[in-house]
């Protein structure tokens, strides 16, 4: 985080943990964005002491902030179009059965209620995508944005000042996949918004995009190791990791690639499940993969597991989340997070009258 940082890259938060890490790095004021839903206020807070943007889930958020203390001078709702957007995906589901956002209505009624109360800056959020590899999805996502902006200040008498497109920028998670056209998808958002915001008035706003997947993802890796043979209906190799190290393909179906190291250039000539050992069926990183012959001791590498690998972990069946290593420039190394102990595990109970 800290050489992202570094970067001028900023954070979308949804939570008081991820707000805290924020501010262990120094990351503060409008290089945060609060985006989360059924929030209890305390997170509210923290949010407004880092000078967070916030981003309301729902209408009804205004007059629970209100119970608490004023609203800040930077406010921001989030937009969920229903049936009018049909650029869902099985990870968002469509937006008309996704419990996220304001409907059209709701959000020029909410600008309403801000602007009387005071609120003095304006945005505008929507999520509708993820893990979109076409351009030209995400550049109707922007399309969408820029003519509510428009909308809103034609129904509301505001100016929008800052819109976030959300994530949803994808990665080539398969071979046979290419990385988004960044040169496409610029060129499609700021032809848009010359045609449709500028004559609004609307040239000078601050845009943003959610892309975490993006920017962490291929470059983390999960190495682990054959550990166990099974020969039954199928091929099954064991290793020692599992969906607490990864849950993506265990979640969602999704395919990551593998490397079995030093047999990159053997052919690909077994049909193999790769599984961990928790008990559920699902805790699988591959599914009849074509990979070379594997061998116990073997050092397998799941590729892309920088973004949802630690951050998704989880202790079911006591399994312990693994450590976290740093790769510089250089070639060397360093832990930036240990593995978990079985005292870290059982840390919160009280074994004093056992």
């Amino acid at each position: 985080m800290k050489l992202l940082k570094a970067e001028g890259v900023g954070a979308d938060c949804s939570s008081m943990a991820e707000l805290a890490l924020c501010e262990k790095v120094g990351i503060q004021g409008h290089d945060i964005v609060f985006s989360s839903n059924d929030t209890p206020y305390e997170e509210y807070k923290k949010a407004m002491e880092l000078g967070a943007l916030i981003n309301l889930d729902d209408i009804s958020m205004i007059e629970y902030l209100e119970k608490f203390g004023p609203l800040p001078d930077w406010i921001c709702v989030r937009y969920n179009p229903g049936p009018l957007m049909k650029e869902g995906n099985d990870i968002i589901g469509k937006p008309e059965e996704a419990k996220y956002g304001m409907t059209r209505d709701q959000i020029f009624e909410a600008f309403r209620i801000l602007r009387d109360k005071g609120v003095k800056h304006f945005g505008l959020h929507t999520m509708v995508v993820s893990n979109e590899l076409d351009p030209n999805g995400l550049i109707n996502t922007a399309k969408m944005m820029f003519e509510l902006a428009v909308d809103v200040q034609k129904n509301v008498g505001i100016n929008i000042e800052f819109l976030d497109f959300g994530g949803g920028i994808g990665l080539p998670y398969k071979p046979e996949q290419s990385f988004v056209d960044y040169n496409f998808l610029s060129n499609g958002i700021r032809n848009y918004y010359e045609e449709i915001m500028e004559p609004a008035g609307l040239g000078n706003i601050r845009m943003s995009f959610e892309c975490g997947r993006a920017i962490t993802g291929p470059y983390g890796y999960l190495v682990t190791t054959a550990i166990h043979h099974k020969h039954i209906w199928k091929e099954y190799i064991g290793v020692d990791a599992c969906m607490a190290n990864l849950m993506r393909p265990g979640m969602y179906g999704a395919y990551h690639h593998i490397t079995v190291m030093g047999k990159e250039n053997v052919p690909k000539d077994h049909l193999y499940d790769v599984a961990g050992s928790l008990c559920e069926n699902c805790d699988k990183f591959a599914i009849d993969r074509p990979l070379p012959e594997i061998n116990d001791g073997d050092v397998i590498v799941i590729h892309d597991a920088g973004a949802h690998g630690h951050s998704m972990g989880f202790n079911y069946n006591g399994k312990l989340r693994s450590a976290e290593l740093l790769l510089h420039e250089d070639g060397s190394v360093t832990r930036i997070r240990r593995a978990e102990t079985l005292d870290d595990l059982f840390a919160t109970l009280d074994f004093s009258n056992l």
